[in-house]
């Protein structure tokens, strides 16, 4: 109660001081932009990549971080080694009083949220701005004995009793620094502002992340990390805490090949309420920040394919491709290839496992020859996959089946990959422990503010 008490007292005051509205967004949401890494608006944007360089790009990330997630977690649960260096999206927060606006990884598979601080040792040159405490009238520490602290695997209790944290990413690279609090100002789409009702801004007080003063390896070039998981320590389950938005977000997949960006909300507006939505529980996990669900069938054509053992699987922003068990793939596979009538093809740098000579083909043509997937989920729920979330065109005239199999020596963990995801408004609600699915026009669903018109 405290903390929602005084989050209305901060945005109540903002109201009063710039004449935004008391409250982001109708019916109690708000919205920011999903930024794909390889989208114009990524500093991480190649332009002389072609689209299919891209998509192979988008695969090997897919395999190093579903590799990585073999790490498992800590007795208690917590993820003992956070492997989000591999990552697909981005969005903007704006930390600290005043504001320094900065652009973080977003990772549904980790519950850590950090931000890199002007006051560390010298690490790699980062794309935006660094947060500098010192500025910032509303900063604060975390002292050893809090709960904020106890919620993080991997602190340490420092002389001055104030709380340390230290994350270890599958690459190598590190993080490490002092745990703070800090107020964390979100811009709702398409473009928060102050001093406006269109697009006023949210501001949580008292987030806990750790302030990053040592940061090592190339995967951290960007500033920060925001971990969505389903943890105590993400920033999904701190929303929910210090406001009356829930613990819930959603997002909405624009497909790779279209230009757009995707959408990322919070709160009301993270109801998925397309037709035809459908919802499946979450089951629990062996690590706390993963979103576990059952899969329970595969249906290709139609053919039916039932895994031969309980098959749970997380669903993640962060993956590309989807994984199964090996048992369930090669079922899955051996059903595509007797529906598909089309030349076998090689598959690029094997990274995946069947592929098919679609030579002269445009992707509505090639996309016509190939079967609907469906994936069954626990409770009845199911999802039917268009032929471009099942597949993929990962060389010009070459289009692979957009699944691969968890074996030992590779990706540890079944996944429900973003190219499956692409094109579904996909809601998670940890307060009700469950994921909703709805099909949906995610190439729409941001709307990019108007240009700027010079006078």
């Amino acid at each position: 109660m405290a903390g929602r008490a005084l989050l209305l007292a901060v945005v109540v005051l903002t109201a009063q001081l710039c004449g935004c509205t008391a409250y982001v967004g109708d019916g109690g949401g708000f919205s920011v932009e999903f930024i794909h890494r390889d989208s114009p608006k990524s500093p991480f944007h190649d332009p002389s990549l072609t689209s299919y360089d891209r998509v192979l790009a988008a695969v090997r990330r897919s395999r190093a971080r579903s590799r990585s997630y073999a790490g498992g977690g800590s007795p208690g649960g917590a993820v003992s080694e956070v492997v989000s260096a591999p990552f697909e999206y981005l969005m903007y927060v704006n930390v600290g009083t005043p504001r320094t606006r900065m652009l973080a990884l977003v990772d549904t598979g980790s519950d850590v949220v950090w931000f890199k601080c002007s006051n560390g040792t010298a690490g790699p040159a980062p794309l935006s701005a660094v947060f500098d405490p010192s500025s910032s009238s509303s900063y604060g520490l975390v002292g050893c004995r809090s709960d904020s602290c106890r919620a993080i695997y991997g602190t340490s209790c420092g002389a001055d009793s104030f709380c340390r944290y230290r994350s270890t990413y599958s690459d190598g690279s590190t993080t490490a620094g002092i745990l703070s609090t800090e107020t964390f100002t979100f811009d709702d789409a398409p473009g928060g502002c102050v001093g406006c009702r269109e697009r006023p801004q949210l501001q949580v007080p008292g987030v806990s992340f750790g302030c990053a003063t040592s940061v090592t390896g190339k995967a951290f070039r960007l500033t920060g990390n925001v971990g969505l998981g389903a943890g105590s320590g993400s920033l999904v389950n701190q929303i929910g805490a210090a406001t009356s938005l829930g613990r819930r977000f959603s997002y909405c997949l624009a497909p790779f090949f279209v230009d757009a960006s995707s959408i990322l909300s919070f709160g009301a507006r993270a109801a998925v309420t397309e037709p035809g939505a459908v919802t499946t529980p979450l089951v629990p996990s062996a690590v706390d920040a993963f979103y576990t669900i059952l899969l329970a069938s595969v249906k290709v054509g139609n053919s039916t394919v039932v895994p031969p053992r309980r098959s749970p699987v997380i669903v993640d922003s962060g993956t590309v491709l989807t994984y199964l068990d090996k048992g369930l793939l090669e079922q899955v596979v051996a059903e595509v290839a007797r529906s598909i009538k089309l030349p076998r093809k090689q598959s690029p740098e094997k990274l995946v496992d069947l592929c098919y000579d679609v030579a002269g083909e445009s992707p509505e043509a090639w996309a016509k020859l190939l079967p609907e997937v469906t994936l069954g989920f626990g409770g009845g729920a199911a999802i039917t996959l268009p032929a471009r979330n099942a597949f993929v065109e990962a060389r010009k005239g070459t289009v692979c089946l957009a699944m691969s199999a968890v074996t030992d020596d590779g990706p540890a963990v079944a996944t429900i990959g973003s190219i499956a995801q692409q094109g579904f408004h996909v809601g998670f609600d940890l307060d009700k422990r469950a994921i909703t699915f709805a099909a949906a026009d995610c190439a729409s669903s941001y709307s990019a503010p108007p240009a700027a018109v010079s006078l």
